[in-house]
């Protein structure tokens, strides 16, 4: 019974409290999270967020992508600081309809197989690159380099997911990962 309800509750979410936005299969979220995109949001399958979390910013998450509880993914610009004569409380925020300060066109990019921990904040306009993690509490202002672990505040590289070259071939191979044929992950040995 109870898997039952768990399963309508995601469909409820998917298809009328977020069904402005492209939610794929095997989504599962916690308890409280929000969703809210200036324009749009597409998230591919198989995505697990944590209680509490929040998305505030346009978004394409990839597939088989974990957050943690209370991660957030917020904006840069989402109030017009610089409006003169208007207190920061006043002036236009990014939810207003004639907002027409930065942030606008900002799209945030989480690639596939990623794990961002608990209470994490990911701030709009980055790219997270596929199988990377970003350690609890971490927050992201800059891009994240694929198959890489980042932490702290602002997060930096602490280290590479995998041992050595050779086995992070193994695995992009076996994920069939679009890295694989390109080459482009700079994996020198930080550990």
């Amino acid at each position: 019974m109870l898997q039952l309800l768990r399963k309508l509750r995601f469909f409820l979410l998917k298809s009328v409290v977020y069904r402005r936005y492209e939610i794929g299969p095997g989504f599962y979220c916690g308890l409280g999270i929000k969703i809210w995109a200036k324009n749009s949001i597409k998230i591919g399958k198989n995505f697990y967020m944590g209680m509490g979390s929040i998305i505030e910013s346009d978004a394409v998450i990839g597939d088989n992508v974990i957050w943690g509880n209370r991660v957030a993914l917020i904006g840069k610009y989402d109030h017009h600081y610089q409006q003169i004569g208007s207190t920061i409380r006043e002036a236009s925020a990014i939810r207003d309809k004639n907002y027409n300060w930065k942030g606008l066109n900002l799209m945030t990019v989480i690639e596939n197989d990623v794990w961002v921990g608990y209470g994490s904040i990911l701030m709009s306009g980055i790219t997270i690159g596929e199988g990377s993690i970003i350690a609890a509490g971490s927050v992201v202002t800059k891009n994240v380099e694929p198959y890489s672990i980042y932490g702290g505040v602002p997060a930096t590289k602490i280290a590479n997911r995998f041992n050595d070259e050779q086995d992070l071939q193994q695995h992009l191979k076996i994920v069939h990962s679009k890295y694989l044929s390109e080459r482009k992950i700079n994996y020198q040995n930080i550990r």
